[in-house]
């Protein structure tokens, strides 16, 4: 591999500073450098990609065994090799097994899990399991991480489809969070789901047992209006909860993907199994495509490479996600925890240091307020952002066409923003045509340009529907992948996730005065005085 790491990084040098515009004599180029699946575009024609760099990018994935990797992946091999894990996050949106681990089919108890889920929240619903108070206005899913991001961004994303409870997400410990949350609510109309697979992240459990108290200044019971999304039943039990609202799953499913199973309730309850199982079948199609499709077709496969070209080796050290969604507004944020906690890595599978930079930061927002923020420096800072731009062609609300007309009329200005830029004649241009001259029309002008070449791709689709929502997030889960097979990391464990947790059980007895804090560093301990009011 690394001849052709060379390779890619010489014909970076060829093409530094080429014009993007110029690539686009060539009328053909935005069909060659754009794939579908079926009603979805993934537009890479704007990047500097051209037929000999897209030819060795995908020598890389084939060298790398992105083929062999994935497969090992879907068949359920532990190719979760720090953990001695299988990674079938897939499973729990498949319809039909066999699906292997250790020997062992999967299918029956994820569908069984599922069916128990579908029957659990059409009671929800229907009013046929209620509270102390009546039928349940309100859910309020308590989780972290995983347990969080996933379900709140795609609850949000789905909100056309809501018809059940209204369910909010707490997630920070800073008690600010359940607070706020909770002040509004009726708690004896209120259900609480407790996700946590070992029932013990401390974040969660002192959330769940603060809205358990609250609770239970209103109702005799409590644990009653509980539900744990858990595999650790005996915790379970001995909070309270009744075994049949229980929900759990396996060690071959990662937080971060874990949406599709238990975790995913909330929203199910949000929006009804029918509609969360066309979710769980736009996933499926594009698990379907990433398997099937040669790579030179294949979008996960793509959207990986393009990222690549742009972080390892171009070295554009973020990228920024901007859906051009309010209902995607927390993307950006899930993807970052996907992304980052996947591929922040800095040794390869065999323990060595990793000879490349790993995965880049990911941040974003979405548009048009990052217009009005941080696209200044997208379009004008000293450096590249590689962008990727997400939309719909069309919105939910149809007596409100022209907002969405102006809303991806600014989207796909903004990619052609980016490619294009503002040349120095240019800008002189406009302002002799507000009457300046001489050195203040220079200076003037110099404010004005806009260097251009700075590179994005764009994801266009017809809706966001539940199943084209589940199509985008299997897509970033398989970009991801397909990412940490060519750095050659595990992207399924997360290790520095541990040590400042660690730290924090050291340090909340030094907090409250039951430990003198020896052994901490003077830093530390000057601010744990001056929390407690010594400094």
């Amino acid at each position: 591999m690394d001849a052709i790491w060379n390779d890619l990084k010489a014909l970076a040098e060829g093409v530094e500073g080429r014009s993007l515009v110029s690539l686009f004599e060539d009328d053909s180029r935005a069909a060659r450098f754009s794939r579908r699946l079926d009603d979805m575009l993934f537009d890479f024609s704007k990047t500097q990609i051209d037929d000999a760099v897209l030819s060795r990018l995908i020598d890389l994935a084939r060298a790398a065994g992105v083929e062999a990797r994935r497969e090992a992946m879907f068949s359920g091999a532990k190719i979760n090799e720090t953990e001695g894990r299988a990674v079938l996050h897939t499973a729990l949106r498949a319809e039909s097994g066999p699906i292997r681990v250790d020997g062992q089919d999967v299918m029956p108890g994820v569908l069984e899990t599922r069916a128990r889920m579908a029957a659990f929240a059409d009671k929800i619903r229907a009013g046929e399991i209620k509270g102390a108070g009546g039928r349940y206005s309100d859910v309020v899913n308590i989780g972290i991480g995983g347990s969080d991001l996933g379900p709140a961004m795609a609850t949000l994303a789905l909100a056309p489809w809501h018809d059940g409870p209204r369910v909010h997400y707490v997630s920070n410990v800073d008690g600010a969070h359940i607070h706020d949350v909770l002040k509004g609510l009726d708690p004896a109309r209120t259900l609480v789901i407790v996700a946590s697979k070992t029932f013990t992240t401390i974040e969660t459990m002192t959330n769940a047992q603060t809205a358990r108290d609250w609770m239970g200044r209103a109702v005799a019971d409590p644990a009653k209006q509980f539900v744990a999304l858990s595999s650790a039943v005996d915790l379970t039990s001995a909070f309270g909860i009744d075994p049949e609202r229980v929900f759990g799953f396996e060690d071959w499913v990662g937080g971060r993907y874990s949406l599709w199973g238990p975790i995913g309730l909330g929203l199910m309850l949000a929006v009804g199994p029918e509609r969360f199982g066309e979710f769980l079948q736009g996933a499926r199609e594009m698990d379907d495509h990433f398997r099937a499709a040669e790579l030179d077709e294949n979008l996960p496969v793509l959207l990986a490479l393009v990222g690549i070209w742009h972080a390892q080796v171009q070295g554009h050290a973020t990228r920024a996600v901007l859906p051009y969604d309010q209902r995607l507004s927390r993307l950006p944020a899930y993807l970052q925890q996907l992304e980052m906690e996947s591929n922040g890595k800095r040794v390869a599978m065999d323990g060595r240091d990793l000879a490349l930079p790993s995965g880049p930061v990911v941040w974003g927002e979405p548009g048009t307020n990052g217009q009005h923020a941080f696209y200044q420096l997208i379009h004008q800072g000293t450096r590249v952002v590689p962008c990727e731009f997400l939309v719909a062609a069309e919105g939910h609300e149809p007596e409100l066409a022209h907002h969405h007309r102006l809303l991806v009329a600014n989207c796909l200005a903004q990619s052609e923003a980016l490619m294009r830029g503002r040349s120095l004649a240019e800008a002189r241009a406009i302002m002799a045509a507000k009457g300046l001259e001489g050195a203040e029309l220079e200076r003037q002008a110099r404010h004005r340009v806009f260097p251009g070449n700075r590179p994005s791709t764009t994801l266009i689709y017809p809706k966001l529907t539940p199943a084209m929502l589940g199509r985008i997030i299997a897509l970033y889960e398989h970009r991801v992948f397909v990412e940490g097979v060519i750095l050659g990391i595990n992207s399924f464990d997360q290790w520095g996730v541990e040590l400042g947790k660690e730290l924090a059980k050291s340090l909340e007895p030094v907090l409250s005065g039951a430990s003198d804090g020896r052994g901490k560093d003077g830093s530390t301990l000057a601010l744990v005085a001056f929390a407690r009011g010594e400094g």
